[in-house]
């Protein structure tokens, strides 16, 4: 029966078909803009159906549709137009200008914004600027395209972290970090690392630059407070890429490139060096009557071997330089959409060698978003972004002697790194070869990461819309060691190996209300309420062990003799209610929001667990009052202020509780301890800031810019106090004290010229920022609790962290001796250490100062692009002297020092940096002699090229063909002259390992320079 009723429909269905398809024909027409002149790349679509094109070079399309159906015409500034196909084969369309739309919209947190409308300090940086860095972690390519915002690499290794500070430091050990959100949902960032002694491993370096639409900076407490208790340290928004209705468009960007260290570093000793150091050594200390007859002894004994082979220079710092190490990365993605959905998905690679041999980074990474009208009222969209990297990590944050970044330093040059026959030479003693060990032992990090944000919008009503969004920030991460049995620090254990596998997983749930009210073309009203919950759960396992039976044998199965297992379990909660309203009155002439978020967090204890914060923020479009709407020089004139309390609680878990640990033991039996010395009184540090700035732009935006002051007071600090010892700890977190950031910013752009065939235009920003602490406890005898390590001081009245040591009064002409000031400024003087009172030395490891400068430059399709960065009114300290830059017995006789060592005392009237070498073995005396001035200019980014013309590419089916070269760190200027190591050095503590801003061992930032080309098509 069915067979005979589709054999009697099947004519009327054919004649169906043909109908319809008789109907469907082309259509072809131009678009211009309200001038006339052709608009390329304007988006058509047939209202209903996923047919869509965009307008070639020229404005002209050609699009397949029938009668009745409705073509719209959209297009980035000027109004959508809808046509209905009528009998005629081409429709024309003029657009109009859409002056509103035309206006930069600004994603500012939960909410996005015109630029007219911002109340805050908010800095926008576009993919365009971002891609001019080539680096694993996108955070460092703000450093100079951001005013107010500093960079510290924690270390140059591939795929290593970077901290971020903005305006300033608001806390002293609750952590200084920004928040970061990637698509409007809050994300983890920093290291994941496990073991701190290896190379840290950057969270954000699992985000693909490439897929990054633009970045925003949210500074001040209108912009930041929207996000409460995260959000002291200010905002790093992050956008990725969406794609849009029309044509589907293919994008290949690719590079490669070499790299090297960006400075030349210290340079050790050559073996006749240090020969000539080590005999004067042993001459001034008595040992032998003349220095001859110390290097004739010498060379009869550690050295002859070395004087009868030729001499020969090991040269450690060229053997384990990887010298054009190679960086390359390459993309390929995919964007378009048609009516009532749109799709961006893309893949890409990146593989980066490490400056010295046994390291590198390398990472896969997909993203796949997608937003479709389920119905005509509720949208579904989600940015879903994977990645997994690979770190081949060493030892560097320490003296670690296995590492082949510290070869140069503690390795001897009568060593040589190769053995006749080109395989590295297996000396004995307790610095093994790091050459052999780089290929024969392992310590691997491995990430896997999944972002994914899922949201619904529902627009009900009139004005009003709901919306729910899920995020997952997915972690897997392992880390994996194995020392071989045969060689080096796992020959006495015939071999070890660990291995530490963590989960981690971040959920955020959010539901928001939004409710835009217009009372008339002149008032109009934006509210949004939202609640939010997020929670993090930490799984951890790992073990270790030594003893295996045979080589090649690296799994813990196979250990003879296990030797620790770990596992935890963490996990937090922050729950929040946030309410926000925007008014908008005359066309945002004037505008005022508020913004006011309760939030709780599991780090404190019920009674103190929720705090308030809020803001308020105003601004006044003068160039929109009738004085001013027909200047001719004023385009935009704006004043605005806001205040506002933020909040801060990143400090460890548990810290409100007294807790017993379990996981030590007692002759083999499980045992507890106490572990925490809890405090049930902490509660949030706050943040108070007033900002208040004016943005201008004048001659047709030919001058454009800002101007902010802002002043933050950061109260109730949550401060690791000292405890007296016989209450069992060392410290406690208490609320205590007070500290003061503040400084103003100036950004300014120029566009000098702007024409069919030329542009020119130059940019750059400066801030000034001064911290002090202004508040510490006292005791009951009204005296002030400082903090004090070995080189910094806390105290009120100066910086946090502010360096705090003896003053160094130079080598004395006379007598070749290291002299200090006794009172530790000016005045008498004294060889003897310990009588050398330590002061104050002046600031700390913040920049007070920091500058970009930004030139852009094109013409006929050639372009140059240049940013360079400043950061100065800052101290850093050499962390390692007393072993390889002194003149004593250990970079002499046991390690190896710098050539500036050279420069020491010889006879009466030598008037030199260093004393007379001696072979003892100096205990540490920290002082100003190696406190450095850590100024410093650096060309972070040039990038020359040439964009094909697109007429040229019409004929091969492309819509942009561009080549570029692009260099990084190519030049960096020092101004202190006895600072050897890159003045970039990290402003946190490593996690309490070392005081901030004090030089370590770690790899210095790259200089690479790379050949690209980007293809859309």
């Amino acid at each position: 029966m069915r067979a005979k009723l589709a054999w009697m429909l099947a004519p009327f269905l054919v004649l169906c078909m043909s109908f319809s398809y008789g109907q469907e024909k082309t259509i072809s027409g131009s678009v211009t803009d309200q001038g006339g002149l052709p608009l390329p790349g304007v988006s058509i679509v047939v209202v209903g159906t996923s047919s869509g094109t965009q307008t070639d070079f020229d404005g002209n399309y050609v699009i397949s549709a029938s009668e009745g159906q409705v073509l719209r015409f959209s297009y980035i500034g000027q109004k959508t137009v809808e046509r209905t196909v009528g009998t005629s084969t081409t429709v024309n369309v003029q657009m109009e200008e859409d002056a509103q739309a035309l206006e930069e919209v600004v994603v500012t947190g939960y909410t996005s914004q015109r630029r007219s409308d911002i109340t805050g300090s908010v800095v926008k940086v576009d993919s365009e600027k971002l891609g001019e860095i080539i680096t694993p972690s996108v955070d460092q390519a703000l450093q100079g395209n951001v005013s107010g915002l500093t960079v510290s690499a924690t270390s140059g290794t591939p795929g290593s972290t970077a901290n971020i500070r903005i305006r300033g430091i608001s806390s002293v050990t609750a952590g200084n970090e920004p928040l970061y959100v990637i698509d409007g949902v809050p994300v983890n960032s920093g290291s994941v690392g496990t073991d701190g002694a290896y190379s840290s491993l950057s969270a954000l370096a699992g985000i693909d630059q490439t897929n990054i639409e633009s970045i925003t900076v949210l500074k001040d407490a209108s912009a930041t407070s929207q996000y409460g208790a995260r959000d002291s340290n200010g905002v790093i928004l992050i956008t990725t890429k969406s794609g849009r209705a029309g044509k589907t468009v293919f994008s290949i960007n690719s590079s490669y490139g070499f790299q090297n260290d960006a400075i030349t570093g210290p340079v050790p000793l050559t073996a006749a060096q240090r020969l000539e150091l080590a005999s004067e050594a042993y001459f001034n200390d008595g040992i032998f009557g003349s220095k001859q007859d110390a290097m004739d002894a010498l060379l009869a004994g550690p050295y002859a071997e070395w004087d009868a082979n030729g001499r020969p220079e090991a040269r450690w710092d060229r053997a384990v330089a990887n010298r054009d190490a190679i960086i390359q990365q390459h993309s390929f993605s995919a964007s378009g959409g048609g009516e009532g959905h749109t799709f961006f998905a893309s893949l890409g690679y990146m593989q980066q060698e490490a400056t010295v041999v046994g390291s590198e980074f390398e990472r896969i990474s997909g993203s796949l978003n997608f937003s479709k009208d389920l119905t005509k009222n509720i949208t579904f969209s989600t940015n879903n972004q994977a990645s997994h990297m690979y770190q081949d990590a060493y030892l560097e944050t320490s003296a670690y002697f296995e590492s082949p970044r510290t070869a140069k330093f503690f390795l001897s040059p009568l060593l040589t790194p190769f053995n006749p026959d080109g395989t590295p030479n297996q000396f004995g003693g307790s610095t093994p070869n790091p050459l052999y060990l780089v290929e024969n032992n392992v310590s691997d990090n491995r990430l896997t990461r999944i972002v994914t944000n899922n949201n619904v919008t529902w627009d009900f009503a009139k004005g009003f819309t709901f919306g729910s969004t899920f995020n997952v920030d997915l972690q897997l991460y392992n880390f994996r060691t194995y020392s071989n049995p045969e060689y080096g620090y796992g020959e006495p254990t015939s071999g070890d190996a660990s291995q530490y596998d963590r989960t981690n997983v971040f959920y955020v749930f959010q539901n928001y209300l939004d409710y835009a009210l217009e009372l008339n073309e002149d008032h109009r009203f934006d509210f949004k309420v939202l609640q939010e919950y997020q929670a993090n759960r930490r799984y951890f396992v790992g073990g270790a062990g030594q003893s295996f039976a045979d080589g090649g044998l690296q799994n813990l199965d196979n250990l003879g003799t296990p030797t620790s297992i770990n596992s935890s379990f963490n996990d937090w909660y922050v729950g929040a209610y946030l309410g926000m309203v925007k008014y908008s009155a005359f066309d945002s002439r004037y505008v005022l929001d508020l913004s006011y978020r309760r939030e709780g967090n599991s780090r404190f204890s019920k009674k103190n667990r929720w705090g308030n914060f809020w803001s308020v923020g105003a601004a006044w479009n003068l160039n929109k009052e009738s004085f001013l709407a027909d200047s001719e020089w004023i385009n935009a004139l704006k004043l605005r202020g806001s205040y506002g309390v933020t909040g801060n609680a990143l400090i460890d878990t548990n810290q409100f509780q007294s807790l017993i640990g379990f996981s030590n033991d007692y002759a083999g039996e499980g045992a507890g301890y106490l572990s925490t010395f809890g405090n049930e009184d902490l509660t949030w540090e706050t943040s108070h800031t007033l900002d208040v700035g004016v943005d201008f732009g004048l001659f047709n935006n030919a001058v454009s810019g800002s101007f902010a002051y802002f002043n933050r007071d950061s109260k109730d600090l949550l401060l690791q106090v000292p405890l007296s010892r016989t209450t069992g700890f060392t410290s406690q977190i208490q609320n205590i004290g007070e500290l003061n950031n503040k400084g103003f910013e100036v950004d300014i752009n120029f566009n000098i010229i702007n024409n069919d065939d030329m542009s020119l235009s130059l940019g750059g920003n400066i801030s000034k920022v001064k911290n002090e602490i202004t508040k510490l406890p006292t005791d009951p005898n009204g005296v002030e609790s400082t903090i004090t390590t070995v080189r910094t001081r806390i105290e009120s009245g100066h910086p946090a962290y502010a360096w705090y040591m003896p003053t160094w009064a130079g080598v004395n002409p006379d007598t070749g001796q290291e002299e200090w000031y006794v009172n530790g400024v000016d005045g008498a003087t004294t060889n003897n250490f310990n009588d050398a009172e330590a002061v104050f030395q002046g600031g700390n490891a913040v920049p007070t100062t920091t500058a970009g400068l930004n030139l852009n430059f094109s013409y006929k399709g050639f372009f140059l692009n240049a940013t360079g960065y400043y950061a100065g009114g800052h101290k850093v300290y050499e962390g390692w002297h007393l072993y390889l830059h002194q003149n004593n017995g250990y970079p002499l006789t046991v390690y190896n020092g710098y050539n500036t060592l050279l420069d020491r005392w010889q006879q009466p009237g030598d008037n030199v940096r260093y004393g007379a070498p001696t072979t003892g073995g100096e205990p540490w005396q920290r002082h100003s002699k190696f406190l450095y001035d850590a100024d410093f200019i650096r060309l972070r980014a040039l990038t020359v090229g040439y964009d094909v013309p697109s007429k040229a590419l019409e004929n091969v089916g492309l819509t942009k063909l561009r080549f570029f070269v692009r260099g990084n760190n190519l030049l960096t200027w020092v101004k202190d002259d006895n600072l050897l190591y890159d003045p970039e050095v990290d402003v946190d503590s490593q996690n309490g390992t070392v005081d901030p801003g004090e030089i370590g061992l770690e790899t210095p930032p790259a200089r690479s320079i790379s050949l690209g080309v980007n293809i859309n098509f």
